[in-house]
């Protein structure tokens, strides 16, 4: 956030005009998104058209609507192979467009949901160590996608380590001419790139080169047309079967959360230039709006696509109108020159697939090496989500991330409290560590500062001060600003310490109480165990409360020597 700038500026939506960058990033995303939207489509087991159709109508409102503006929502091969598995498990056939329209039309009502209701909020317990994990192995993922489109050589292995195990071991099956073509649009890629007036058009310009090259020198590679036909016509309207909503209610939310964490990652890896903030719950209504409009058109389920976001932010996309035009591009590529379309080889999208993935894993590496240096529990979660984000099936990657997140918050929160005395000076307090032994013929000042979470509570009993043969002495706690989610077991530890301490003879007040504690405090009966009047409530002056605690401490060490024999 720029220093000095209100937070609303960071969340208020701007309109703004298209720019050059956006029409021609969004012109090179449409054509990227006819090879790699029908070859998602057909490693799903659906009709490969479903793809093209995917990232027309949903990209379109998708962009229009998300709050992270760089965001190009359509159909990833994670979302392809969720539902394919949804349509397996309720007993119906992937060619199904009925039932395709249903699957489609459910996600978007539970993205829709979720949206509404907030829950992009969730998110923001996602640790960055977490996220860092899993839009990584997002990245290492496509890399491995495109093995077979590089190099002609397709893995047996399921697994992405596994295929690029498997891929390295077997160089000598790469088919020459597809690892040619692939290394030359590399190449071209990385030529237009340090021409200052090609740097925004690289990828479209890598694209065409590369293909006209393809097609001149290398005939004998792979292209679109070879996965299927590329139909030249507009996304046909489809009605769902209402008939099937039951039988996919279930695996909709299972696609959902798939689709949802996609685009979580997205954030995370791709700032939206206009320093506007990105805002998850915002992003969900709008991937549930763009299923629930693109299932009347032909769509697969779609979501945050990092591939595709990352094709349009390299070949200069600026604001959320690249998105749109990447929509309206890919439908009039398709009714114009579909069948042109499908010369473009594989090889050609296997190379700027590198060059993506590549990208996206060096803008992950500061990163990484933050995390690294932050704690090993960081670290380990990091790797933890990669190893799973890239063995295992990604619905299952995303749970055990979250599981991750909430671990390394209730760590960080048993470690959060803690106390410290407050020392009176003659120009004013000093800071230092709580007494193990608490002093006699004085009052001691500590403040807590913690949450009053239960998992801190542990830390909390045990620098308590020890009243063993204290005299004379009383203990005042400062809880400003603290105790903000206070749990049972804080008041259990609080109800135990207060009666040690009356048995030993130990005044004891609780002081800049907020009211949430107080309110609290008063209907579990606490208030009246301690003495309201030794609570004190926390007041509008910064340290009134603990000269008020002071005083009350000390007139109670008054009144328990003047019944001292």
């Amino acid at each position: 956030m720029a220093s000095g700038q209100p937070a609303a500026a960071h969340t208020k939506r701007r309109f703004t005009l298209p720019r050059w960058s956006d029409v021609s990033s969004g012109f090179v995303t449409g054509l990227f998104s006819i090879p790699e939207g029908m070859a998602y489509a057909s490693i799903g087991g659906f009709a490969a058209p479903l793809g093209l159709w995917s990232g027309v109508v949903p990209t379109i409102v998708g962009s229009m609507l998300a709050r992270t503006v760089l965001m190009v929502t359509t159909l990833t091969s994670a979302i392809a192979l969720s539902s394919q598995s949804v349509m397996a498990s309720a007993g119906l056939d992937p060619g199904d467009v009925g039932g395709v329209a249903t699957l489609t039309v459910l996600v978007g009502v539970v993205m829709l949901i979720m949206g509404l209701l907030r829950m992009g909020a969730v998110m923001a317990f996602v640790s960055t160590a977490v996220m860092t994990g899993f839009t990584t192995g997002i990245a290492v993922q496509i890399l491995a996608g495109v093995i077979t489109d590089a190099t002609g050589y397709a893995p047996a292995s399921s697994n992405t380590a596994g295929k690029l195990v498997e891929a390295v071991a077997h160089v000598g099956d790469w088919h020459a001419p597809t690892v040619a073509v692939a290394l030359g649009t590399v190449a071209v890629w990385f030529a237009a790139r340090r021409v200052t007036r090609l740097r925004a058009l690289a990828t479209l310009v890598a694209l065409i080169v590369a293909s006209i090259a393809a097609f001149v020198l290398a005939r004998d590679v792979e292209t679109v047309s070879d996965i299927a036909a590329v139909p030249r016509s507009l996304p046909p309207f489809t009605i769902p079967d209402t008939a099937a909503f039951p039988a996919l209610v279930t695996g909709a939310i299972a696609v959902a959360l798939v689709a949802l964490a996609q685009a979580a990652g997205i954030s995370a890896a791709v700032a939206n230039p206009d320093g506007t903030r990105a805002d998850a719950s915002k992003d969900f209504t709008a991937q549930g709006a763009a299923n629930l409009v693109g299932g009347f058109f032909g769509a697969l389920p779609t979501g945050g696509s990092l591939s595709r976001t990352g094709v349009a932010t390299g070949a200069g996309a600026r604001t959320r109108w690249s998105g749109i035009f990447a929509g309206l591009s890919l439908g009039l590529i398709v009714v114009l020159i579909g069948p042109v379309a499908g010369e473009i080889p594989m090889a050609v999208i296997g190379g700027l697939m590198l060059i993506v993935g590549a990208e996206i894993v060096e803008g992950r590496i500061p990163d990484i090496r933050l995390v690294a240096r932050t704690s090993t529990a960081s670290l380990a979660a990091m790797v933890v989500t990669f190893v799973a984000t890239t063995a295992l099936p990604l619905q299952q990657a995303i749970f055990i991330g979250a599981a991750l997140s909430i671990l390394l918050t209730a760590v960080q929160n048993s470690r959060a409290g803690e106390l410290v005395e407050l020392v009176r000076e003659d120009d004013g307090w000093s800071i230092g560590d709580a007494p193990a032994v608490l002093p006699s013929h004085r009052t001691t000042v500590v403040h807590y500062s913690g949450h009053g979470f239960f998992a801190e509570i542990g830390r909390l009993d045990d620098e308590w001060p020890d009243m063993t043969g204290a005299n004379d002495a009383a203990l005042v706690v400062s809880a400003r600003g603290s105790f903000g989610v206070p749990s049972a077991t804080f008041l259990k530890m609080l109800g135990r310490r207060a009666a040690e301490m009356r048995a030993d003879g130990v005044a004891l007040v609780i002081c800049g109480v907020p009211p949430r504690l107080q309110a609290l405090l008063e209907r579990t009966g606490a208030l009246d165990a301690l003495g309201p009047a030794n609570v004190v409530a926390a007041t509008g002056t910064l340290m009134e409360s603990v000269r008020l605690g002071v005083a009350r401490a000390d007139a109670l060490r008054a009144e328990m020597r003047a019944r001292e024999p």
